[in-house]
């Protein structure tokens, strides 16, 4: 019998791909590590960058997975029967091994024989060609000889098939994406003639080109494969069900939130109710990936999903009092919390987090509402202000989306350029500067960027040996500017302290001491006394860093040869990031324009 149950299509995938020789992985942290261009993981591929980049991974050149990924870009389209916040993405991966005929024929026997999806209810597309890189006849050819028609096969431009890069340059190429038909009868057409009767399930992601500065394409050295399919959209096509929310994994947490509305008679009910299932289960999850309700960054995005979760259920009925938004994160963690452990681990603080943002909101909200009905009654055109959205959200803690959604229910524009600047005369970060990094891309690999990586491993130890062994990474954020790393410690570094650190990590670039990586186990790992977060996020085999006897720490890398290549260090500013977690951001200055990369000790 072909898997039904959420839990046994994921788990299918991966005993599918490990039986083809992939080694099964963990998935990463919602929160990238060492990735300024994003603020979430938003694709699998996103912590092996290193790794695509040519450099070696501790467990081979075929992986595997199950990521968990966050985007908002579509937050806007949450409510339909597909789109998700957060949600689950399958993968494997080539790093230089194979290419197009392997990645496509896996596809197809994994849909086909292993999921049991009938051949004629499916279609794929593929790159159509322009002045970058010809039409991808190749992969319409191992469609064709794999069993698919035809007239199921559609070319489409770089917007429908190409990945990348997401930033302005780096590794790309062609995709050929793989469809089932929703429409009604029997299928017709493909993707391109009838668009809105096929939904996608899967891509594959050849990256045979590195797009350069002046805007050329050239082939790169090592092609690598990358591919994602999302296990909600493959649950509704297994399961015969309308929607995502109507598969197992997500109708229990449907049901919760339909069984507390007291209004479900609005033509919006249902997708009220999936915006509030959507948003909680992307909160739940990414507070138990530590991220907390703040007005900047990551915080500003859980912040803000809260509280449109919050309003949708008002407009249901659903909350008589504070508590409602716990109470369906329970469900979410009694649903995902066997797979996804961390869930059970931080529910306290999961309810917590969310009783007590819920509660504040709450304790605005209908002074708002009342404010806002205010502001429309008094306008004498169709737009809000920038400064009257912006005291909405400084007074009344509306994000300006909110506001903008509800003027768009009345017809009313916002001004949001007026709202920006506003915002920027209070000093805050805007949201537009935000929203930017929600592109995605690929992290910088630059030599000042590998100078500032190699210098967080020696200011980590040097706190460690000035404060304590309570101290361990929180996170850290690096550009080819300078280095910011959080550390949990509960009080306010001193001068001498800084000071302390300081001087320790410029004694420790002045040894000039070798760094190199050795390959070991979890267990080898721990033995060693090499320090990092043990737990999902590693997969079997790690790589440990070594730089002399004053750093051994696991990292994916990359990092200089020879800790004299940074120079000097200098500690700019430490501050609180949150409660009980500080932050440190320094620059290093000097050393070579040139350096090398540290290697594998022989």
């Amino acid at each position: 019998m072909p898997p039904r149950t959420s839990a046994d299509i994921r788990q299918a995938y991966l005993d599918f791909f490990k039986a083809k020789g992939h080694a099964v992985i963990s998935g990463a942290s919602l929160v990238p590590e060492n990735d300024p261009t994003v603020l979430f993981t938003t694709a699998g591929m996103h912590p092996l960058v290193p790794y695509l980049m040519g450099e070696k991974h501790p467990q081979g050149s075929r992986l595997t997975d199950v990521q968990l990924c966050v985007r908002t870009q579509d937050i806007d389209e949450v409510g339909d029967a597909s789109h998700l916040t957060c949600f689950e993405m399958l993968g494997n991966w080539s790093l230089g091994d194979y290419f197009k005929k392997e990645a496509i024929e896996m596809s197809f026997e994994f849909l086909t024989k292993t999921l049991g999806i009938p051949l004629n209810m499916l279609a794929v597309t593929c790159f159509e060609g322009d002045k970058d890189a010809p039409k991808d006849e190749e992969s319409a050819a191992i469609w064709k000889k794999c069993g698919i028609p035809e007239e199921r096969i559609a070319f489409l431009p770089k917007k429908n098939n190409w990945w990348g890069p997401a930033g302005k340059t780096g590794p790309c190429g062609p995709d050929t994406e793989m469809f089932y038909w929703v429409g009604d009868g029997e299928p017709k057409g493909n993707p391109k003639t009838r668009d809105s009767e096929w939904m996608e399930i899967w891509n594959d992601v050849f990256m045979q080109y590195n797009k350069n500065e002046d805007g050329t394409f050239t082939p790169l050295k090592q092609q690598n494969v990358d591919t994602g399919m999302g296990l909600d959209r493959v649950a509704v096509v297994l399961q015969k069900v309308d929607s995502v929310y109507d598969t197992d994994a997500m109708k229990p947490i449907f049901e919760k939130v339909q069984s507390v509305s007291d209004d479900l008679s609005g033509k919006n009910a249902v997708r009220d109710i999936r915006i509030v299932v959507d948003h909680l289960k992307a909160a739940t999850f990414m507070l138990a990936g530590g991220v907390l309700p703040s007005n900047v960054d990551r915080g500003y995005v859980l912040r803000r999903i809260i509280r449109r979760a919050i309003r949708a259920a008002r407009k249901l009925g659903a909350i008589q009092a504070a508590g409602f938004c716990s109470g369906v994160a329970t469900t979410v963690i009694d649903q995902y919390g066997d797979f996804y452990q961390h869930l059970s681990a931080q529910q306290s603080m999961i309810i917590e987090t969310l009783n007590r943002e819920e509660e504040t909101f709450l304790k605005t909200l209908q002074d708002g509402m009342m404010h806002f009905q205010k502001v429309i009654a008094q306008l004498s055109g169709k737009e809000i202000s920038g400064l009257d959205a912006f005291h909405l959200y400084d007074t009344y803690g509306f994000p300006i989306e909110l506001t903008k959604e509800m003027a768009a229910e009345q017809t009313i524009n916002v001004d949001e350029v007026g709202f920006l600047k506003a915002f920027e005369l209070h000093q805050q970060k805007s949201r537009a500067g935000a929203e930017k990094k929600f592109s995605g891309g690929l992290a910088d690999h630059s030599n000042e960027t590998t100078k500032l990586h190699t210098a967080t491993h020696l200011l980590n130890a040097a706190l460690r040996k000035v404060l304590g062994d309570h101290v361990f990474q929180k996170g850290s954020n690096i550009t080819a500017e300078r280095l910011r790393f959080d550390f949990v410690h509960p009080a306010k570094m001193t001068s001498e302290q800084i000071k302390q650190v300081e001087d320790l990590v410029n004694d420790a670039i002045k040894a000039d001491a070798p760094v190199s990586y050795r390959l070991m186990t979890v267990d080898e790992a721990k033995a060693a006394g090499a320090i990092g977060v043990f737990g999902d996020k590693y997969g079997e085999q790690v790589k440990v860093y070594s730089m002399g006897t004053f750093s051994k720490e696991i990292c994916g890398g990359p990092h200089v040869a020879k800790t004299g290549m940074l120079g000097s260090f200098k500690i700019q500013k430490e501050e609180s990031s949150s409660a009980g977690v500080r932050r440190i951001k320094a620059i290093v200055t000097g050393g070579p324009k040139e350096i090398e990369v540290a290697g594998e000790t022989k």
